[in-house]
């Protein structure tokens, strides 16, 4: 019974999820030119608020944010651990404007694609790791320059609740390179909203925020090893209450 009603939940949040999708979309892609490029974060952002306010409902996922007050007023570079959608989701909403990283297909889905083309995303090419090295340099320093903070997984894929997996150092040569502190971010949201499966899970995702670190005179290695330590310290381990 219980599985059940997970599973009659975490149908209904789809479909909510895929209707506003192809309400917002096209609304972007018809009104975009009314709006100038600093302003076109703001239809992610209404869409990402109003996923995570519907999950709220339907799923019963909710959230604790420690350390809002770290968030900056100006770009830098986020570094977070990576668990699932939801946390870029959640910091797209709380961090706006921020561009993130993304697969360049998804920019070829029709609608969906195209609205993402317009909200300043870095889209690189997976299967070239070298150039995507290089894409990520290039275009998160053009983002910097334009005011947008830049979004970054460093563990490259998403990991299982609990865990963290090791971390590429392309996010700190990206705030080195350009000078930008990075911000760190660690949560829990794989235990509610788990990686490649369909039920979602009520409970309270934790999300901590660290102070923002300045980079001048750092070393890549050496500093992408500090914010690693730092997201383990804070990752909360919820699989033992499964």
């Amino acid at each position: 019974m219980k599985q059940a009603l997970l599973f009659l939940r975490s149908l209904i949040f789809y479909v909510g999820y895929v209707l506003v999708t192809l309400i917002i979309a096209p609304l972007l892609l018809v009104l975009f030119w009314l709006f100038p490029r600093s302003k076109r974060h703001l239809f992610g952002t209404l869409w990402c608020g109003i996923i995570l306010q519907w999950s709220r409902l339907v799923c019963g996922i909710r959230f604790q944010v420690y350390g809002k007050e770290n968030i900056p007023d100006h770009p830098v570079v986020v570094l977070a651990n990576h668990q699932s959608e939801w946390e870029t989701v959640f910091i797209y909403r709380y961090l706006a404007p921020v561009s993130p990283i993304l697969k360049k297909e998804l920019l070829s889905i029709p609608v969906y694609g195209w609205a993402m083309r317009l909200i300043n995303p870095i889209a690189i090419d997976r299967s070239r790791r070298h150039n995507a090295g290089r894409s990520i340099l290039d275009q998160g320093r053009q983002r910097l320059d334009s005011g947008y903070s830049v979004m970054i997984f460093p563990e490259g894929t998403r990991a299982d609740d609990g865990k963290v997996g090791n971390f590429s150092r392309g996010g700190a040569k990206l705030a080195l390179a350009t000078r930008a502190a990075v911000l760190p971010i660690a949560h829990n949201a794989g235990h509610f909203w788990p990686a490649r499966r369909f039920l979602k899970f009520p409970g309270n995702i934790e999300v901590h925020i660290g102070s923002p670190i300045q980079t001048a005179n750092r070393e890549a290695s050496e500093l992408t090893a500090e914010v690693e330590a730092w997201i383990r310290q804070h990752v909360v381990d919820n699989r033992a209450e499964s």
